[in-house]
């Protein structure tokens, strides 16, 4: 077994239709292919070439990293740059034009060739893979579906999925300022400065002023609602679907003194009926909210709205595609991190907004902003890899690192954006209530 590692670099080669350019370091301890100083790819056990050979592609690779069986050495990013490009960006999909099948008979000599290749390759890594089925998906995986997708208690439950994996964890990750989105960086900003100032930000745009009703769809730990009645007086209400969320907001909130201005409850947002508020602060929430309920989301915040009231819709967005049919989740990001996520194009959720009654007032990407922030959350889950596998677990661990890594270069690579809009429930005779001349804010 010495040649193990150049056997495996060299049918992954095969496989993917492309050298392998990382280098490869099999169970058996031996090393081949890449520059010397590129990321290694451990396969630490035979069960990894398992994973991805019975479920091939992104989930098969994502089993394989959140058991343990396949890990990454070296600089994670680069590694996962090399991987995207062989692996994500080529995987076959309905708006694919390679998944376009062509007539009976059709194909050329060499493709005929090189799926013959592929298969002998296949049929070679089963063999070193070892005897039996494919072991089973990590007990991580989210498996139970039950309920129409994006009904209440299906909901309820990819939200606990995603945030009840405990505070201290998440403390880890964030930081002190415990805010769970897109920070707001400028010029020699930490971390903590940088969320201070976009919690500010929110506060600026909605224009919010002492004595004014808040809301907050999806407050996370608190710390908008936080920051709004500290800093401009506000009362303010936060909902979420996370218990462990409300019971840590509820215990800051009490140890800051604001209780008697601050109120969180475990609540969906369908559920909410106490209107009207002044301003609505909702910031990463609507990718929970799903396509076929994005209307019924926009609805019921402008009717909780008064006239005049204001909203601030935080959402990560994709790209539009030539066909939206062919949109699909990323299989490891629904399987493991936010079940049942769903990213719309920007342009579609204006659009939502408008058609419920709002007029859009502003429109800013904060795309750059993102990858910054995952970097620095990457980086303070690295510098406490220990404890977090003890608070967590070790595949808990894997999965947020490696997502958040992915997640970072998506957004450096513009694959993926994040856009602040803002809106108004305009009155009667029109009047805003915003200022004239557009970002007074910065």
């Amino acid at each position: 077994m010495a040649e193990l590692a150049k056997r495996l670099h060299r049918l992954a080669g095969v496989l993917l239709g492309a050298p392998l350019p990382l280098r490869l370091r099999a169970w058996d301890g031996s090393e081949a292919g890449g520059e010397p100083y590129a990321p290694v790819l451990v396969v630490r056990h035979r069960r990894a070439v398992r994973r991805i050979l019975y479920r091939p592609g992104e989930l098969g690779l994502a089993r394989a990293w959140v058991a343990g069986d396949l890990d990454i050495e070296g600089d994670l990013y680069l590694a996962l740059q090399h991987l995207a490009g062989l692996v994500w960006e080529r995987e076959p999909s309905r708006h694919h034009p390679d998944a376009r099948p062509g007539p009976p008979g059709s194909a050329p000599p060499a493709q005929t060739l090189r799926t013959r290749e592929r298969l002998a390759a296949a049929a070679e890594l089963l063999a070193l893979s070892g005897p039996g089925l494919p072991p089973p998906p990590p007990r991580e995986e989210n498996r139970r579906r039950t309920g129409r997708r994006h009904s209440r208690d299906r909901d309820r439950h990819a939200v606990s999925h995603h945030y009840d994996v405990g505070n201290a964890f998440y403390a880890r990750v964030l930081g002190p300022t415990m805010v769970y989105s897109c920070a707001y960086w400028g010029d020699g900003a930490g971390l903590d400065e940088a969320q201070t100032a976009k919690l500010d930000l929110v506060c600026r745009k909605l224009g919010l002023r002492e004595g004014e009703r808040l809301l907050d769809v999806g407050c996370g730990w608190g710390s908008l609602l936080m920051h709004a009645v500290r800093e401009y007086r506000v009362r303010a209400v936060g909902i979420t679907l996370s218990a462990e969320q409300a019971a840590l907001a509820r215990s800051r909130i009490a140890e800051a003194g604001l209780a008697d201005r601050a109120e969180i409850r475990v609540q969906d947002y369908r559920e909410t009926a106490d209107g009207p508020y002044d301003a609505i602060a909702s910031i990463g929430m609507a990718e929970h909210v799903g396509e076929a309920r994005y209307r019924e989301y926009a609805g019921q915040l402008y009717g909780l709205l008064r006239p005049g009231g204001r909203l601030l819709n935080h959402q990560i967005a994709r790209r539009p595609m030539p066909d939206e049919r062919g949109y699909r989740l990323s299989p490891f990001i629904d399987a493991y991190v936010f079940p049942d996520g769903e990213l719309s194009p920007v342009g579609r959720t204006v659009s939502v907004l408008e058609d419920a009654g709002f007029e859009v007032r502003d429109v800013e990407s904060l795309r750059e902003h993102y990858g910054l922030t995952l970097r620095a959350w990457v980086r303070n889950l690295e510098e406490s890899w220990e404890e977090a596998v003890k608070l967590a677990g070790a595949p808990r661990a894997r999965i947020w690192r490696l997502y958040m890594a992915a997640s970072a270069l998506a957004f450096e690579r513009a694959q993926i954006g994040v856009n602040q809009v803002l809106a108004v429930r305009t009155t009667g005779s029109g009047r805003s209530g915003l200022p004239l001349r557009p970002r007074t804010w910065k």
